[in-house]
């Protein structure tokens, strides 16, 4: 099976001015998520789709393959699945190149390793009836969609759902969270739909890695796991 990974890395970011390409530890951002790409064992192609010059720049400069898309799929509003569309449009177009599915790689989790992609990439392959697969973690019991309240009229507590609330743990099924987008994998044919949907494969990765980078606070965050990360090699 060939899997494309892409990175979309827009370069208007505002909660973390010039997030993609800042330097963590050294290194800007999007490197962790190029590098862990490129460690994988089972990924066909790797592309970084931006609008952005510098981003470009630092990405090729990583050895990664980059694909430049108009400002129009560069807006605070652009879904990413247009952008995923674009890049699959102009490898068709252009090369006749089209792969079985896209992994959609964001550059904001730097604690995502070439392990979990390739873990990822086998889970989705042992299962021809899936359709896409989200990576996630598990949401803990306190925060489950039954524990949940809100206030009604009056600002007293009411159930959110309908649903009775369960007072024990163990009465609560498992459920589960999207994890700031670390890996989506999209059979090629239902990106025309979406970017995860149908039969959907979870692949669950540690809550301690699913760090997804939106503020100053998380890059404070990334580089104290990194560094941690770091000295257990040693």
């Amino acid at each position: 099976m060939k899997i494309l990974a892409i990175i979309p890395a827009r370069g208007g970011s505002k909660g973390v001015i010039k997030k993609n390409i800042r330097e963590l530890l050294g290194r800007p951002l999007i490197a962790y998520t190029i590098e862990a790409a490129k460690q994988s064992a089972l990924l066909d192609r790797i592309i970084v789709s931006t609008d952005d010059a510098e981003i470009a720049s630092v990405s090729e400069g990583l050895m990664c393959e980059v694909m430049m898309r108009p400002a129009t799929l560069a807006t605070d509003e652009t879904p990413t699945l247009d952008v995923l569309q674009h890049v699959v449009r102009n490898l068709k177009v252009n090369e006749g190149y089209v792969p079985d599915a896209v992994m959609t790689l964001q550059p904001t989790s730097p604690l995502r390793t070439a392990d979990h992609i390739d873990e990822a990439v086998s889970l989705f392959m042992s299962d021809s009836l899936a359709d896409s697969l989200v990576s996630c973690i598990d949401v803990p019991h306190i925060y489950h969609p039954l524990s949940i309240m809100k206030k009604d009229a009056s600002g007293y507590l009411q159930s959110y759902s309908d649903q009775a609330q369960p007072t024990r743990r163990q009465d609560k099924e498992r459920v589960f969270a999207r994890n700031g987008a670390a890996i989506y994998i999209t059979r090629t044919e239902r990106l025309n739909e979406y970017v995860f949907g149908g039969r959907i494969i979870p692949y669950q990765m540690p809550e301690n890695l699913s760090l997804d980078i939106d503020n100053e606070a998380d890059i404070v965050l990334a580089e104290r796991a990194l560094k941690s990360k770091s000295q257990d090699t040693l």
